[in-house]
């Protein structure tokens, strides 16, 4: 079954690309909580992280590593942080928030970014990805 994600993967859905691998795929967020908020999505369909075939679990939490540094390559920022919650869409995901101060990590907090904004920061933090 077809999911928002699996609909950004194919390009139905435009998105701001970050990495990308024969296995994952990673945009940002388009309701950040702050500026390179980046989802890490498996290209496979599976709704819940921990139902991931290890293989590609381990995959998953390599190449959203890979995306992390390059976020902190860009975004001026104490850390990168990993939550999992993954009840908005049925498709397993790893949010990547840039973290200055603990209401960055909440998810009623969000930002607004300019289209030009997103694109500039996707095409930043992709030129620091090492696949």
């Amino acid at each position: 079954m077809e999911t928002l994600f699996s609909k950004i993967i194919s390009g139905e859905i435009p998105s701001y690309k970050v990495a990308e691998n024969n296995l994952c795929f990673a945009f940002l967020d388009i309701n950040p909580n702050t500026r390179g908020h980046v989802l890490c999505v498996p290209k496979k369909i599976v709704d819940k992280l921990f139902d991931l075939p290890e293989k590609e679990y381990l995959e998953l939490m390599s190449f959203s590593r890979r995306v992390a540094l390059a976020i902190k390559k860009v975004i001026p920022c104490n850390r990168v942080a990993m939550s999992v919650i993954g009840l908005e869409v049925a498709h397993a995901h790893v949010h990547l928030i840039p973290l200055n101060e603990m209401d960055d990590i909440r998810f009623n907090k969000k930002v607004s970014i300019s289209p030009e904004e997103m694109k500039e920061i996707a095409v930043s933090i992709s030129s620091y990805f090492k696949s």
